[in-house]
């Protein structure tokens, strides 16, 4: 079955923990504290994998954690960091953020995305000693790995995306000018999953042409196939519109190109405006009447209009050709920009709450809202500082603190931040 939309839940590891340890040696009395550093977590990291065509394999498994980092352990040694997580997807798999629809990556290209990154390891109690707390008894917990609900949605590259109604030619068309090998039959719906196919133009010169499944009227409401691969045709730089000239089928296909353009534009209205090739097939089985009224419909519309006998390769190098010139002067494939998740997005769940545990005069806050938000704050920019500021106020942490007896210069640590505290 092709799938090509998914729903999967990432959790990258956790850090490890600091260790608490002090150095025991003959002789010597007071060794020192000695504890080691937790190690860091693995990343959930997705790569492009062109063996795939599909996201069938996440139909299945629908949980992806990493390992944690080791913890620390005494004699200043650090605790093993965790492997990375490696997921693997078809190329042009757009990947969101469920809940704020954010694009995070677009594997159209070939470079790793680290798409939760694993939790920092804790300090061992070797990194609190100070002149006043020269045997601190306490150290930091790594931080926990990001977690995300993902979606994964896999959009076709393809320079060229061949549409019409089942039967009309595309697969035939696909497999006459290039090296795919869709399967033909004379029955609806033959194909059942996207046919890629390269299209060679001389030495150096080739461009890549998508076989659409089938659509019907309807297809942008999720009747018959269409609504499963009009997706595909967004990144498309350019259609190839085929009719049935002859109306082989009982249909006419001046009303097959209206539906069609119509599902088109009720799917995305970005759609109706992308440049459009329309080419006539069968025209063995058409009169000559029949495709002058054709030809003249068309390009009232304002679309350039040719005609092919596919099976016989009538007139498909004329339209190949017409193609590469038309695709000579149109932008390259359509590539998703990474968008930011907003901030704003976790500090709705302030609410449900945070823990303050104070060891040896250091108050350590700890709730996951707050980790994301951290993550996502620049604290060398003023303004996001002051907002970081407002989230601890607003949250009532500062409240908190101050119920727990904190000065002014005691110190506050939120997990990899620490601060002197200042009224």
């Amino acid at each position: 079955m092709f799938v090509d939309i998914a729903k999967i839940k990432i959790k990258a590891g956790d850090g490890g923990n600091g260790a608490v340890a002090f150095h025991r040696e003959k002789y010597i009395a007071s060794g020192g504290p000695n504890g080691g550093d937790g190690g860091r977590g693995g990343n959930i990291v997705f790569v492009v994998d062109d063996n795939l065509a599909t996201l069938s394999d996440f139909r299945y498994k629908r949980k992806y954690k990493a390992e944690n980092g080791k913890n620390g352990e005494a004699g200043r040694r650090s605790g093993k960091s965790a492997e990375d997580l490696v997921i693997r997807v078809p190329r042009g798999t757009i990947i969101r953020e469920v809940e704020s629809g954010a694009v995070m990556a677009d594997m159209s290209d070939t470079e790793r995305f680290v798409a939760a990154k694993g939790g920092k390891g804790g300090w061992g109690n070797a990194h609190f000693a100070t002149p006043t707390r020269q045997t601190p008894r306490f150290a930091k917990d790594g931080t926990p790995g990001e977690e995300w609900e993902v979606s994964l949605e896999l959009k076709l590259l393809a320079d060229v995306g061949l549409i019409g109604f089942p039967n009309v030619g595309k697969s035939t068309l696909v497999s006459v000018v290039s090296e795919a090998k869709p399967i033909i039959s004379d029955y609806h719906f033959t194909t059942l999953t996207p046919v890629l196919g390269v299209v060679y133009m001389g030495e150096g010169n080739s461009f890549v042409m998508a076989d659409i499944p089938g659509l019907i009227e309807g297809a942008s409401e999720g009747i018959g196939l269409g609504h499963e691969f009009l997706r595909h045709v967004e990144r498309c730089r350019m259609l190839v519109h085929i009719l049935d000239a002859a109306g082989s089928e009982g249909r006419d296909p001046i009303e097959d190109f209206e539906k069609i353009n119509s599902e088109l534009e009720k799917f995305n209205p970005e759609l109706a405006k992308a440049p459009q090739l329309v080419v006539a097939n069968k025209i063995d089985l058409a009169s000559d009447e029949q495709l002058e009224k054709l030809k003249n419909y068309i390009e009232g519309k304002g679309y350039k209009f040719m005609t092919m006998c596919a099976p016989i390769l009538m007139g498909t190098q004329e339209v190949v050709n017409e193609i590469w010139s038309m695709l000579s002067e149109l932008p390259p494939i359509l590539r998703y920009e990474a968008e930011e998740i907003p901030v704003e997005l976790f500090e709705k769940k302030k609410d449900s709450g945070f823990t303050i545990r104070v060891e040896d005069g250091v108050y350590f806050v700890e709730a996951e809202w707050l980790l994301k938000i951290l993550q996502r704050t620049d604290l060398d920019d003023y303004e996001s500082l002051q907002y970081f500021q407002r989230i601890l106020q607003s949250s009532g942490i500062i409240k908190a603190l101050e119920e727990k007896g904190i000065e002014e210069g005691d110190t506050v640590s939120i997990y990899d931040l620490e601060f002197d505290f200042v009224t």
